[in-house]
């Protein structure tokens, strides 16, 4: 005997109970949540720039320098992981320093950040062979989320310039 989908208030299904409601939710709440979830995008991401699915190589041996990651000799998987990884770093580190905009200390948030992206940058490039990525794409990847912000902006000033 199979039970009935899980209903809550009037017939809806718990996938819809736990999305955001206006009426129920305050923002402080729902700015609350968006930061936990973005700060933990933004270790998963960092992390997977930092050490690479797989490792790095330990030696010299093969034609292999040491210190590179060995998930690079699959170039086009490679470059495929650290567009998208670079490109979730960089939104989510946008959505942590938009939700934290006004918050105390939020100059040192800013610092805090920047100093991040020089870390993950020199990390990428540490482990990425010279010759197996055009770093072009990883800088384009991380600006996209910010030309978009700004692209957005833009458009909205242009529609109402009263409201920003």
């Amino acid at each position: 005997m199979s039970s009935p989908p899980l209903s809550v208030d009037r017939g809806r299904t718990w996938f819809s109970f736990f999305q955001y409601d206006e009426d129920r939710d305050s923002p402080s709440e729902a700015r609350n949540i968006l930061l936990v979830i973005a700060t933990l995008i933004a270790s998963v991401t960092f992390q997977a720039g930092v050490n690479p699915p797989g490792g790095v190589w330990q030696d010299n041996r093969n034609g292999h320098k040491a210190g590179q990651a060995i998930y690079a000799a699959q170039e086009g998987a490679f470059h495929v992981f650290l567009i998208a990884n670079t490109l979730a770093l960089s939104t989510v580190i946008l959505v942590i320093v938009s939700l934290t905009y006004r918050f105390p200390c939020y100059f040192e948030v800013c610092v805090a950040t920047a100093s991040m992206i020089v870390t993950y940058a020199s990390s990428i490039f540490a482990v990425t062979p010279d010759e197996s990525v055009r770093f072009r794409y990883i800088l384009l990847a991380a600006g996209v989320p910010f030309a978009f912000r700004a692209l957005i902006l833009i458009c909205k000033k242009f529609r109402n310039p009263k409201t920003i």
